[in-house]
C-alpha cells in the first residue's frame, strides 16, 4: 500500500481520467503532482499563462476532494525521484502524450523507474483513440482524414469513466512550491489581464460550456460554424488543450444528439485525433514540410510584411480581425484561422513555420499537433492538404461570412467612429514598443489580392514543373 505519485500533465481533471480512476480504485494513498519542466516553461507566452490558470483551478478542484496538487520545477526524472524518496511512493502513473519530446522523456523515465524496482504505468486519455488503434487494412496509419473518420466512427470510442468518489491522502504530504513564484504569466506582461477576461478555465467551467453548447447551439453547428460573428462554436479547444475536459466525455455527450450539427461536431473531435495520430507516426509534421516535394518551394523568410501580419496591420480587415482576436482572447475562429494562414503563406509567400511560431506564442488553445496540421493543410505542404491553387480571398470570404462587418468591427477599432471595448483592448494588450494607437488611420493593403494570388500560383506552377 505504498503511495502512488500521479503525474498530471495535460489531463487536469477528475472526470474521464482513466489514470486517476484506476489509481483511486487501488485504495492506495495518492499524491497528485504537476511538474514545470521544459514542456511547460518552453511553450509560448499565452499558453504558458493559460497553463497557470489550469493548474490553479485543478489544485482547487483536488482540494475540494480532500487532496492537493504538489508543484515542483525542474527536469521531470530527478524531480520524480526526489518525490519518491520524500514520500516513500512505490511508483509513478501518468497519461500518455504523443509529441516527440514527451515520448522520449516518458520512455526514459519508465525505463529508469522500472530498473529501480518501481512502478511506472502510462494510460490513455488525451485522445479519443490511441494512435496505434486506428489503422488501415494493411495495418498502417491513415494519411487522409475522411477514411480515418469513418474508421474511428465505425470502431467506436470507449466510454468516459466517471470521476472517483474518493481520493485517499497520504499520511504525510511532500512539500510543494508556490504557483505564483513560477510566474508563468510573466511573458504576457500587460496582456495577461486582457486574456483573463476571455479565458474559461477549469473542469467545472468546461463542463458547463459543453452543456450550454449542446443545449443551445449544436443543432445549428453545421450551418453556422463558419460565421465568426455568431456564437456558433463550443469554445472547448482551450479546455481540451489542458485536459480540463476529456475528449471521450465530449464525444459521447454529442452522440446523444441527432442531426448534422452533432455529427459534424464529432468530426471536429476526430480531426484533432487525426492530427495527434499523424504527429505520432510522422513527427516531422511539427517542424518540416510533411510532403518532401515542398522542400524546394520558394518561401520568403521573416520580412517586414510578416511583421505587419503579426501586428494585425495588413490592411485586409478579415485577416487583421483574426490576428487581433487571437491577441485579445487567446483564440481565433477556425474559419478565420484558415484565411489568416492562407494570406500569410500565399498572398505574402511567407514560410508557414513563421505563422506556426506566432500562433504557438499567442494562442491559449495551442496544441502542437493541431497547430502544425492546420498550417500545413493551408500551405499545401501537409497531409490531406488543401490544393495550393486554393487561395482564400479575404475580401470575398468577408462578404460571405461577415457581410455586416460585425466581426471585423468587433476587433478593429479603426473601422468604427466609436469602437467597442473589445477592439480597444487590443491596444491595451500589445507591447508598447509597437507604438500602436487606435486613433491612427487603418493601413493600406500590403498587396492587392489579385496580384498576391497570381504570384502564389506562379510559384506553385514553378514548383510543380521542377
Amino acid at each position: 500500500m505504498k503511495p502512488l505519485i500521479l503525474w498530471f500533465r495535460r489531463d487536469l481533471r477528475l472526470d474521464d481520467n482513466p489514470m486517476l480512476a484506476a489509481a483511486a480504485a487501488t485504495g492506495r494513498p495518492l499524491i497528485p503532482v504537476f511538474i514545470a519542466d521544459r514542456s511547460v516553461t518552453g511553450i509560448g507566452a499565452a499558453a504558458r499563462w493559460r497553463m497557470g490558470e489550469a493548474v490553479e483551478s485543478f489544485g482547487k478542484r483536488l482540494a475540494g476532494q480532500g487532496s492537493r496538487l504538489i508543484l515542483r520545477r525542474g527536469s521531470a526524472l530527478p524531480v520524480l525521484l526526489e518525490l519518491i524518496s520524500q514520500s516513500g511512493a512505490g511508483g509513478v502513473w501518468w497519461t500518455r502524450l504523443y509529441d516527440p519530446f514527451a515520448r522520449e522523456r516518458d520512455t526514459d523515465i519508465k525505463d529508469h523507474l522500472k530498473s529501480q524496482g518501481l512502478e511506472a504505468r502510462s494510460f490513455h486519455g488525451h485522445t479519443l483513440a490511441e494512435p496505434w488503434d486506428v489503422a488501415t487494412q494493411t495495418g498502417g496509419p491513415y494519411r487522409v482524414y475522411t477514411p480515418f473518420w469513418k474508421s474511428l466512427d465505425a470502431q467506436g470510442v470507449a466510454e468516459a469513466v466517471p470521476a472517483p468518489e474518493r481520493l485517499v491522502a497520504p499520511s504525510d504530504w511532500p512539500g510543494s512550491e508556490d504557483l505564483a513564484g513560477w510566474r508563468l504569466g510573466a511573458a504576457m506582461n500587460r496582456g495577461a489581464p486582457v486574456l483573463a477576461s476571455h479565458a474559461v478555465a477549469g473542469e467545472a467551467a468546461a463542463r458547463d460550456r459543453l452543456d450550454h453548447f449542446l443545449a443551445e447551439t449544436v443543432q445549428s453547428y453545421r450551418s453556422d460554424r463558419d460565421f465568426p460573428a455568431l456564437k456558433a462554436v463550443s469554445g472547448l479547444s482551450e479546455n481540451l488543450t489542458y485536459g480540463e475536459i476529456g475528449p471521450r466525455r465530449i464525444w459521447h455527450a454529442a452522440k446523444g444528439f441527432s442531426g448534422e450539427g452533432a455529427t459534424h461536431f464529432r468530426k471536429e473531435l476526430a480531426w484533432r485525433d487525426f492530427a495527434h495520430h499523424l504527429m505520432f507516426h510522422t513527427p516531422h509534421l511539427l517542424d518540416s514540410n510533411w510532403r518532401d516535394e515542398w522542400n524546394g518551394f520558394a518561401w520568403q523568410g521573416d520580412t517586414a510584411s510578416a511583421e505587419r501580419w503579426r501586428r494585425g496591420l495588413t490592411g485586409e480587415p478579415f485577416v487583421d480581425a483574426g490576428l487581433r482576436e487571437m491577441f485579445v482572447t487567446g483564440t481565433m475562429h477556425n474559419r478565420v484561422r484558415m484565411i489568416v494562414a492562407s494570406y500569410l503563406t500565399k498572398h505574402l509567400m511567407t514560410d508557414w513555420k513563421i505563422g506556426l511560431d506566432w500562433f504557438a506564442e499567442s494562442l491559449t488553445d495551442w496544441d502542437p499537433a493541431s497547430n502544425a496540421m492546420g498550417w500545413q493543410w493551408v500551405a499545401g505542404s501537409g497531409p490531406d492538404a488543401a490544393p495550393y491553387f486554393r487561395v482564400f480571398n479575404p475580401a470575398t470570404q468577408a462578404e460571405k461570412f461577415d457581410k455586416s462587418a460585425t466581426y471585423r468591427k468587433t476587433y478593429i477599432a479603426e473601422l468604427s467612429a466609436k469602437p467597442g471595448k473589445t477592439a480597444l483592448s487590443y491596444f491595451d494588450a500589445v507591447p508598447r514598443s509597437w507604438g500602436l494607437d487606435p486613433a491612427k488611420p487603418y493601413p493600406d493593403p500590403l498587396i492587392t489580392l489579385s496580384k498576391g494570388r497570381e504570384r502564389a500560383l506562379a510559384a506553385y506552377e514553378s514548383l510543380r514543373k521542377g
